[in-house]
């Protein structure tokens, strides 16, 4: 479809209940085209997170809430057992698409509780259910991204310099963004912020996305290339660094999207504080430090062949092509969640973050 209106007011992940169907905006046509498609079958959700069409850790997390719904409304039977046993299975294939964003596996296992919580009650009124409780998924999203902007907001002042790597704005999430939520509300209220956004190689997110999403928004945004935030640290137009994350462990260490640990170390070096903007959803308590993060690794085409319009390295090459990259604790100056601000050492900060989650629930 052609591109009628500005592309902050599309629905990243929507519900269509005519179907019904998980209706996403494909990122992988942006900034070029603008294209909703429908997904119906677990093979068109499972391609639709593996192939980046949804990305953004939030964004798979309401996918899949979204997703595994389309699929139990497909379930043929009004047996308990056997609606379990499918929709445990049709979990398991939309958990493998991608293994490092933890929101992936959260939203399923909190569409999973709803089944396992309601054996006495009819396959239809857990169809009923699952689809509540997937809405409220979505719901929570937008409510956390705006809390984690006024936190974030905090933390900078009007007229200061952001740099950005990846994309942690509203395509990434179903509003605001968590990386661009301080940047939105600053815009809301004319802090008038410069904004840097890494283009983030090999697949541009930064500058598909970042650059395009900042723009349409009327934000002071400059695209650099990924080995340019050295310079413009140095060139002190940088007050602080936002960054979004999949998976942050009991310690702090956050996995987000490669090459954002370089530009926390340079930024380290030049003095310029570095935020991780992280929903609860994506602090993994159970993983004790970055080392137990597993790391998903990517096609080599993504780096020799894509985007270009011939091959840009040599036939046989060997190509290392990780998704993401751990950022040490100690280079991260504080984890905005929706709850706070969590600072070190973090095993203690971001414990009382969820104390305080359990005792004042966000509504």
């Amino acid at each position: 479809m052609s591109e009628q209106k500005n592309i902050m007011e599309y629905e990243t992940v929507a519900l269509d209940d005519r179907g019904p169907a998980v209706v996403i905006l494909d990122q992988t046509k942006l900034p070029g085209s603008v294209e909703l498609i429908r997904l119906t079958s677990a093979q068109e959700i499972w391609d639709a997170i593996y192939y980046l069409k949804v990305r953004g850790a939030p964004a798979i997390g309401v996918a899949a809430a979204f997703g595994i719904y389309v699929l139990a409304e497909g379930i043929r039977t009004e047996d308990y057992d056997a609606f379990l046993e499918e929709f445990r299975k049709q979990k398991r294939y939309l958990d493998s698409a991608r293994p490092t964003a933890v929101n992936l596996s959260w939203a399923l296992e909190r569409m999973e509780q709803i089944v396992l919580q309601n054996p006495g009650k009819s396959v239809k009124e857990i169809r009923t259910l699952l689809r509540q409780e997937a809405v409220a998924i979505r719901d929570e999203d937008i409510r956390v991204c705006r809390a984690i902007g006024e936190y974030g907001l905090t933390l900078v002042k009007p007229g200061d310099g952001i740099l950005t790597h990846c994309n942690a704005g509203q395509l990434a999430t179903v509003k605001y963004g968590t990386a661009t939520a301080p940047i939105y509300l600053g815009q809301e209220r004319g802090y008038h912020f410069r904004v840097f956004a890494d283009e983030t190689r090999p697949l541009l997110q930064g500058a598909r996305l970042t650059a395009y999403e900042l723009q349409a928004s009327g934000v002071d945004v400059t695209l650099i290339c990924d080995n340019m935030s050295a310079t413009v640290m140095k060139n002190g137009w940088v007050n602080a660094v936002f960054v979004g994350c999949d998976r942050v462990a009991a310690n702090g260490d956050a996995a987000n999207k490669i090459g954002t640990s370089a530009v926390a170390a340079v930024a380290a070096h030049y003095g310029v504080p570095v935020y991780v903007c992280a929903p609860t959803s994506t602090i993994d308590r159970n993983t004790e430090s970055g080392d137990g993060i597993r790391i998903e690794q990517r096609p080599a085409e993504e780096v020799t062949e894509m985007w270009y319009r011939e091959r840009m390295a040599p036939e046989g090459v060997k190509v290392f092509n990780p998704a993401f990259d751990v950022t040490d604790h100690s280079l991260i100056a504080g984890i905005v969640t929706e709850y706070g601000i969590a600072r070190a050492p973090y095993t203690e900060s971001l414990q009382r973050i969820f104390e305080q989650k359990g005792s004042h629930p966000l509504t």
